[in-house]
């Protein structure tokens, strides 16, 4: 006991009362008792027993709704992650089951979407292209399940859904620190995914399982740095379904002719769908072959001349593109031959006061103001967005039996503070920007078993095919790897399962790939 303690034990004694400095010291005792009395954070879960009916066959499953916590190098608690996993039978041959771990991108957004309308057990009824109604919701048995292949785990990013970052010394020192940024970034965002596969690997025992991972949109770079995380880690992957893909963030940036390359067959097949094609074809896959060379032949060399393209040449590529997009030739030429996603949605239908969709170009809306060059809002979002949110949160509650005193997290602002930079393979340095083929190549040359499923919605314009295509041929592959690669195209969007015939699709070609994947 120190001499400063003995005193006031003496002062107390004698004189009722307790110094300050020794009123300090309990002070500091007490705080650093409460510091260490304070729980640690814990893993919690919530088992409920189902079934599903697919291709005529019942299936019993668990759905497990639970929290996962991830740890630091020093082995310390780093976040809470939530996730959903819906899995089919239990005992040694569950563990040789596959597995699929299930994202959505943003960055920042939950994996509500895939979760309610893609293949879990059970799906979101909506009018889709059209804007579905208000409540009451109705969630419906999912026959195109992929519960028949795989288990399926769906995955919260962390600061969406109920995943959150734990507080670390640093952060307990500013009170205004959010434990959630320490994850938003892409590198830090594949390692966090990594550790808790991991986790989920090991708790439930899946290390000899076959695994895939299946991202959308932004979950496509994450999947493309994940498999090679994982495998960097021991965990080899038998597949990857990328849906929507984006997989070099370099070729979008505003200004660059490569854009305008890379959406044009986006822009023939949704004026197509529209019918406002001078002569429209009867069948849509010919035709955008058509568009497609045009692409990368005429139309990217004319654009590469710059100012320096001759009249002429101008004049010719304008009526081509008229031909392909439904756009006037005037307004092609006024354009300067460049049409931007945003401009296209509010023109193509100006005539009827219509502007079309971002994720999927099936959906109209309407603007206050028709005259304008953008339009107000994305009807593909607005029309489905209040389902989706009110269905799942009552489903959680309801069927998963997961409580909660805050409704779940959609999304996050992660995109506003996110740190972009990536380490490519091979590279002393980070690029600025997700640059994502040569994590996926690189994962494939070194796993030549390795599996990848591209899956492309004909009418998105967040995600164009084109470009898919483009960087998907660029991963380095031999002759021997390339059919390793395999697309698929749907007459959807951005979300292809919101057209239901295109899920069905959808499922039948899974079910192909799994088949060659993880071959039983």
């Amino acid at each position: 006991m120190s001499i400063r303690v003995v005193l006031a034990c003496l002062l107390l004694a004698l004189f009722g009362f307790t110094p300050a400095f020794a009123a300090d010291h309990d002070k500091s005792e007490t705080k650093q008792s409460e510091a260490k009395a304070a729980p640690a954070p814990q893993e919690k879960s919530v088992v409920t027993a189902h079934s599903v009916t697919i291709n005529g066959r019942s299936y019993a499953y668990k759905a497990t709704a639970g929290t996962l916590i991830i740890r630091n190098e020093k082995g310390e608690p780093d976040a809470s992650v939530f996730y959903v996993a819906y899995t089919v039978g239990d005992g040694k041959d569950s563990q040789q089951r596959p597995v699929t771990f299930l994202y959505n991108g943003g960055p920042g957004s939950s994996s509500i979407w895939l979760h309610m309308g893609s293949f879990a057990p059970v799906r979101i009824e909506t009018a889709s292209p059209n804007a579905t109604p208000p409540a009451p919701y109705h969630l419906v048995p999912n026959a195109d399940s992929l519960l028949d292949k795989t288990d399926l785990v769906f995955v919260d990013a962390i600061g969406t859904g109920y995943s959150h970052g734990i507080a670390d010394e640093k952060d307990n020192k500013d009170k205004d620190a959010n434990p959630d940024k320490r994850f938003w970034g892409t590198d830090q965002d594949i390692d966090a995914f990594g550790r808790f596969v991991q986790r989920y690997i090991t708790k439930y025992d899946r290390w000899n399982s076959p695994k895939f991972l299946f991202g959308e949109s932004y979950g496509t770079p994450r999947s493309a740095g994940l498999v090679k995380w994982l495998q960097d880690n021991g965990i080899a992957c038998n597949g990857v379904v990328l849906l929507s893909s984006i997989l070099n963030y370099a070729e979008h940036l505003p200004g660059l002719d490569i854009n305008y390359v890379n959406y044009l067959p986006s822009y023939a097949a949704i004026a197509w769908y529209h019918d406002k094609l001078p002569n429209k074809p009867a069948t849509l896959e010919p035709f955008l072959t058509q568009v497609r060379n045009f692409a990368r032949g005429d139309y990217q060399v004319a654009l590469s001349k710059g100012a320096a393209l001759p009249d002429a040449e101008r004049d010719a590529i304008a009526e081509k593109l008229h031909m392909y997009t439904g756009l006037s030739v005037q307004y092609l030429k006024e354009a300067n031959l460049r049409v931007n996603p945003g401009r296209f949605r509010k023109e193509l239908l100006r005539d009827e006061g219509l502007t079309m969709g971002r994720y999927d170009a099936r959906f109209e809306g309407v603007d206050s103001d028709s005259a304008g060059e953008n339009p107000e809002t994305d009807p593909s979002d607005t029309a489905i967005a209040g389902a989706f949110t009110a269905a799942f949160n009552d489903y959680l509650a309801r069927e998963l039996k997961y409580p909660s005193d805050v409704p779940y997290r959609v999304g996050s602002s992660a995109i506003r503070s996110w740190d972009w930079k990536h380490k490519v393979p091979g590279s002393n340095w980070p690029v600025p920007l997700p640059i994502m083929v040569n994590d996926l190549g690189q994962a494939m040359r070194e796993n030549p078993h390795l599996k990848v499923l591209s899956a492309n919605g004909w009418f998105d314009l967040a995600t164009p095919f084109f470009a898919t295509e483009y960087d998907l041929a660029h991963l380095g592959l031999d002759a021997k790897l390339r059919n390793n690669v395999t697309f698929t195209y749907y007459p959807s969007g951005h979300m292809v399962y919101l057209n239901v015939d295109a899920l069905k699709q959808f499922k039948s070609d899974l079910t192909k790939f799994y088949d060659s994947a993880a071959p039983r």
